[in-house]
């Protein structure tokens, strides 16, 4: 069995935990992290006993309960208490993938050794990433600036052997998924229920799934353009390295480089071209494809320094002999970068719409709605309509989370980031682009089929190819939705 060191000397990436999502991995602390982890603990137990002076978190009240003074003898309860009452999440539940990325990155973020935790707390966690026990933790309840306190608070019921968790496919009590494992539940110390649930764990692991699928669905987008602008006959003037040399963005010229190698070698391109130029939804696809590349790439690099950060509160300085209560939980970088990302990938839906569009239009020698027999058969008329639905919804949704906020707290936590809401959102915005993407490639590849024996260039051919094997040409109408479906499915599994 593999093993993942998680070690806080290394810098965690994307494409680190692409692989570890894709493997059955075992994580493990490496020696720097167990030793950092080690060292911080027993600092903070000797300050507690040196120290007379409250500390925030540790022997204080939580909040605006911060001047509450809570005696030793109650310092565990206080821990458990806070993990209890704090669970508070509402909504639908959080995809198991999303929760083993949140397990992984409360892990990393615990192995600076800056958060005061037994070591047993920390392997507590290895234990239910490795065992795939995968506690239930709801979409709501975050306003992402005291850290995500409420999914956290789910996340950390399992190790207290309570709340409840998906485990070989049922959803159980914790304790009982403990026991077929051969696990104890944790009893936790001084500062630990705090450390485990501040931090921007939730948002960042939305952040990291959100970016992964954001990826994925670029390269679908562009593959799918490529399609479109074969099957509405479309020039490839526009899409020239040196027209985007003169702009440079380096998205733009990401996007132009990528579709003229899709399209090399196609017999449609040799055809002559009538018009002089194309609408903007084509000709205009490296600048479109290639800004919400170049935000993608910067939202990257806000969740990955982000994921190699020390988000909780407060925080333990050994080497500096302090214990400094501060904002590191606040989730204002990820806020406004997971809005951005939200607009940049609706922005490929909203373009994509607008290709379907065109090829039903009865342009360029295709039927009116790509159907052989119009009038009799409605053909691919109404998924344009679902497709300008779901686009409309992106719109809404796009509204910035970021831009607002609540006092909470009794006034105590004054600004929040909304970056919870923002990050989930963002998904629901990414899972509609993948919908309507999934049209434009059905209406696309129906268009191309009409178009035969005319063969579009290798590369493209062998993804029509393969498109057939999932989804038939329609020559009469039929029940469209599940064709849209399977074009979905085709993206979901062939990229």
């Amino acid at each position: 069995m593999q093993t993942f060191k998680i070690n806080p000397e290394w810098r965690l990436t994307l494409d680190d935990i692409k692989s570890l999502l894709k493997s059955d991995s075992k994580l493990e602390l490496s020696e720097p992290a167990i030793k950092a982890i080690v060292g911080c603990r027993e600092y903070l137990d000797k300050k507690m006993q040196s120290q007379k002076e409250p500390i925030y978190g540790i022997n204080t009240g939580f909040g605006s309960l911060c001047n509450v003074i809570i005696p030793d003898s109650d310092l565990e309860k206080l821990q458990e208490n806070l993990v209890m009452s704090h669970a508070c999440g509402m909504g639908n539940k959080v995809p198991n993938e999303i929760v083993r990325i949140l397990l992984l990155l409360k892990i990393q973020s615990l192995s600076y050794g800056k958060s005061g935790v037994q070591l047993q707390t920390v392997s507590a966690l290895i234990n239910l990433y490795n065992y795939k026990i995968y506690p239930v933790v709801f979409e709501q309840g975050s306003l992402g600036a005291s850290g995500d306190l409420a999914p956290l608070a789910h996340i950390s019921l399992a190790l207290l052997g309570k709340g409840r968790v998906n485990f070989a496919g049922n959803e159980l009590p914790a304790s009982e998924a403990l026991a077929k494992c051969g696990l104890q539940a944790v009893t936790l110390k001084s500062k630990e229920g705090l450390a485990l649930l501040n931090g921007t764990q939730f948002m960042s692991a939305y952040g990291v799934y959100n970016c992964l699928l954001s990826q994925k669905l670029n390269y679908v987008a562009d593959v799918t353009a490529s399609l479109s602008l074969e099957a509405f006959n479309g020039r490839i003037d526009p899409f020239k390295s040196h027209l985007h040399t003169i702009r440079n963005h380096p998205g733009q010229l990401q996007t132009a480089n990528q579709i003229t190698q899709l399209l090399k070698d196609s017999q449609i391109q040799k055809e002559a071209k009538p018009q002089v130029q194309d609408p903007y939804s084509f000709r205009c696809v490296p600048q479109v494809h290639g800004a919400t590349k170049d935000t993608l790439a910067y939202v990257v690099s806000v969740i990955e320094t982000e994921i190699n950060s020390v988000t909780d509160n407060p925080t333990i300085f050994p080497e500096h002999d302090e214990i400094i209560s501060g904002g590191n939980f606040h989730g204002q970088p990820l806020a406004l970068a997971l809005d951005f990302l939200c607009i940049a990938m609706s922005e490929l839906a909203s373009i994509s719409e607008r290709r379907t569009y065109l090829l039903i239009s009865g342009q360029r020698g295709l039927p009116p709605f790509l159907t052989p027999n119009p009038g009799l058969n409605s053909g691919f008329m109404i998924p344009q309509y679902t497709a300008a639905s779901i686009v409309s919804q992106s719109k809404q949704l796009c509204t910035p989370a970021s831009a607002d906020s609540i006092v909470s707290s009794n006034g105590q936590e004054d600004h929040v980031s909304m970056g919870a809401n923002a990050a989930t959102k963002c998904l629901q915005v990414i899972g509609n682009t993948q919908k309507v993407l999934a049209i434009e490639l059905l209406n696309a590849t129906q268009a191309l089929d009409i178009k035969a024996p005319l063969k579009t260039s290798p590369q493209l051919q062998e993804v029509l190819s393969n498109f057939r094997k999932h989804v038939p040409f329609m020559p009469h109408d039929e029940i469209v939705h599940e064709l849209m479906q399977a074009s979905f499915n085709f993206i979901e599994i062939e990229f």
